[in-house]
């Protein structure tokens, strides 16, 4: 009997673990560049006093959906979208390098490249920056940004940096609770010339919020069943313990 119970409480547990993914996933089928995570069960057995015959269900988050999102021109110098497979590399709050695929950027007040959250954007040579006041900003397929000096014709385009772009394995790169993606070894990538950019666009969320929807109903009436089971095994306990006392 308690078997049954241990399985359906563990069950129930789990479904609402997944339902916080799933929630997480619709929360931001708006951001920029962001990567549906996938959730996934199964079966762990339960060490302890005695033989080992118990299992209990786990949910974990696997991995990501690393489909590409569709691609939203808005015609701002700023905006960058990854063509294909990629990631831009930018400097995370611990001050560590790390990936993402969101690709609004804005200029900070002493002229820092930084995302949309406030990471640094990183370069060949570290955080990118751009001398203020500038004109023109204009951005090539493979990161390359130029700009107009103030006062200088328009002719005039000068190279400021270059957006570091990578392209690792996604086996080998984990995505931390801030959103951004790093490597499961804790080193850094290697750019990766290959990658380009399409200036003036951003990459959408690849969530499909139908989807998500759909799996949130599925996940909330597996809970109701092991609701169900847990109270299954409360009745037929009470009918063993009556029977007992029968006799």
């Amino acid at each position: 009997m308690d078997k049954l119970l241990y399985i359906a409480m563990s069950g129930a547990k789990q479904n609402m673990q997944a339902l916080s993914v799933n929630a997480n996933n619709l929360a931001n089928a708006k951001t920029t560049g962001f990567k549906a995570d996938l959730a996934q069960a199964r079966s762990m057995q339960a060490f302890g006093e005695g033989q080992p015959s118990r299992v209990f269900s786990m949910t974990e988050r696997a991995s990501q959906n690393f489909d590409s999102g569709s691609i939203l021109h808005t015609g701002r110098s700023l905006d960058m979208a990854i063509e294909g497979e990629g990631f831009f590399a930018v400097q995370a709050e611990d001050g560590q390098e790390a990936y993402t695929r969101g690709g609004h950027f804005r200029l900070t007040e002493t002229g820092a490249l930084e995302t949309n959250d406030g990471e640094l954007v990183i370069g060949e040579n570290g955080p990118i920056t751009l001398p203020l006041p500038v004109n023109n900003i204009q951005i090539s397929r493979d990161g390359t940004i130029m700009v107009q000096p103030e006062g200088a014709p328009s002719s005039v385009q000068e190279e400021v940096g270059r957006i570091k772009l990578v392209n690792p394995d996604t086996r080998l790169i984990d995505k931390g609770n801030d959103g951004l993606f790093r490597a499961k070894n804790g080193g850094q990538l290697f750019a990766d010339v290959n990658v380009n950019v399409l200036g003036g666009a951003l990459e959408s969320s690849n969530v499909n919020p139908i989807n998500e929807m759909t799996d949130m109903i599925a996940l909330q009436r597996q809970f109701e069943m092991q609701l169900k089971m847990m109270k299954t095994a409360e009745e037929i306990d009470s009918s063993a313990s009556s029977l007992l006392r029968a006799f």
